[in-house]
């Protein structure tokens, strides 16, 4: 990995309720200067994963935090911070107290407290309880918690939940911001849109089954839903030269696309044939069709007809 050791290696993590097998001997790890996103339907087991790194659940399996699990680092607020309920504080401590018993727990300066209060834009109801937050602000005070220490990585579930447009884009820079300083968050989210403007890797489960790990750029590069449009003036034409060659194709927005060929290898085709271009694209699928891909029959609920 280039990384000599420094990442987040999650091994064979396991998790069984009576007769249900939650995580399934789930691998994948978490590079520093990356944000990796943690997709997977509703009920695919990835709160339960993110609860087995910290320690949080029982379970089997490791994980390492710089080949060492969390539990051996002297000071663990400098290594993760966590955000995975939005209301885990006190409802009647000020926004501003909550976040300084925190910082007395974990020999954090209280200086940072005011700190972490203006990167969430939290410093004008920092005196008033967070029991009467929306659940937008008491996100915003979630993430204030977890970047408190200053940690190395942050692991993040759902944190876009409860927040607005304006609080939505906010949270995309903060995190693409936190990993440019060379941490690493792992977060998840349902918002595949966002992830898909966020996210460098991502990691894909399905009932608790380890589905796919990679960059963003190489899944939709290998969905069944990638490939290249072109037109030409003569369908009948093209659409035999495509049969002659075998190309897998089909009709598209009056004109045709292809699988499994780049627009070097269409553009050839159709010079040998004599055929003018008029248009030819790459069209990468989305990551939500590459996603539903992956997932296809791994979701907890589906609708009937879909």
């Amino acid at each position: 990995m280039g990384y000599n050791g420094a990442m987040i290696d999650a091994q064979n993590l396991t998790k069984r309720y009576k007769k249900k097998l939650a995580v399934d001997s789930l691998s994948f790890r978490v590079e520093p200067g990356k944000v990796t996103g943690f997709l997977g339907p509703n009920g695919s087991g990835k709160s339960t994963t993110m609860r087995l790194m910290l320690g949080l659940d029982r379970g089997a399996g490791t994980t390492l935090f710089d080949e060492k699990p969390l539990w051996e680092h002297v000071q663990p607020s400098a290594v993760v911070g966590i955000l995975l309920e939005a209301k885990a504080f006190h409802p009647t401590r000020s926004a501003r107290n909550h976040l300084r018993v925190l910082a007395d727990a974990g020999g954090i300066p209280q200086a940072r407290v005011e700190e972490v209060l203006d990167m969430v834009g939290l410093k004008d109801v920092a005196k008033k309880g967070p029991g009467k937050f929306s659940l937008g602000m008491s996100q915003r005070l979630g993430i204030a918690a977890a970047i408190l220490g200053e940690p190395k990585y942050l692991i993040l579930d759902e944190p876009a939940n409860g927040l607005d447009p304006e609080g939505i884009a906010w949270l995309r820079q903060f995190i693409k911001d936190y990993a440019d300083k060379g941490n690493a968050v792992f977060v998840s989210s349902h918002l595949l849109s966002e992830m898909a403007q966020m996210a460098d890797d991502v990691v894909v489960i399905g009932k608790g089954k380890f589905l796919a790990e990679g960059s963003i750029k190489d899944l939709v590069a290998g969905s069944a839903h990638a490939g290249v449009f072109v037109r030409s003036t003569n369908e009948v034409k093209l659409k035999k030269a495509f049969q002659v060659s075998r190309v897998k194709f089909v009709s598209y927005d009056e004109g045709f696309k292809v699988s499994g060929k780049t627009t070097d290898e269409v553009g050839q085709l159709l010079f040998k044939a004599g055929l003018p271009v008029l248009e030819l694209a790459r069209q990468d699928a989305s990551l939500e069709e590459a996603f539903l891909e992956l997932t296809a029959g791994t979701e907890e609920f589906s609708a009937k007809g879909r």
